[in-house]
C-alpha cells in the first residue's frame, strides 16, 4: 500500500458548503528551455466544520471518494489569511 498524497496550497474559494477550493503551486522544470516555471492545480477538498475560509493556507490529504469531484479534505489550517482594513467612506453634505 503507497501513502497518502499531501499537498499544502492556498483556499480560493469557500462559497460551497463542506467544500473550498484549494490552489497548489508547484515548481517544474521548461522541457525544452530548461527555466524553472511554476505550474497550478485546483483540488476541491472536503471541509466538514466550514472552518477554512478563502486565502487560508491549508494542508489537503487524498481520502476516499467524497463526491464525483472530491478526492481531499482538509487536514489542518496551516495559516490564516491576513484580513484586509475595511476602510468607511464619509458621505460629503
Amino acid at each position: 500500500m503507497g501513502r497518502r498524497k499531501e499537498f499544502s496550497g492556498t483556499v480560493i474559494s469557500d462559497k460551497m458548503q463542506k467544500t473550498v477550493i484549494v490552489r497548489i503551486m508547484r515548481l517544474m522544470k521548461h522541457p525544452k528551455y530548461k527555466r524553472i516555471i511554476k505550474r497550478y492545480s485546483k483540488f476541491k477538498a472536503h471541509d466538514e466544520n466550514s472552518a477554512a475560509k478563502t486565502g487560508d493556507r491549508v494542508r489537503i490529504v487524498e481520502t476516499r471518494p467524497i463526491s464525483k469531484n472530491k478526492r481531499f479534505r482538509v487536514a489542518e489550517i496551516l495559516e490564516r489569511a491576513k484580513s484586509a482594513p475595511v476602510e468607511l467612506k464619509e458621505e460629503k453634505a
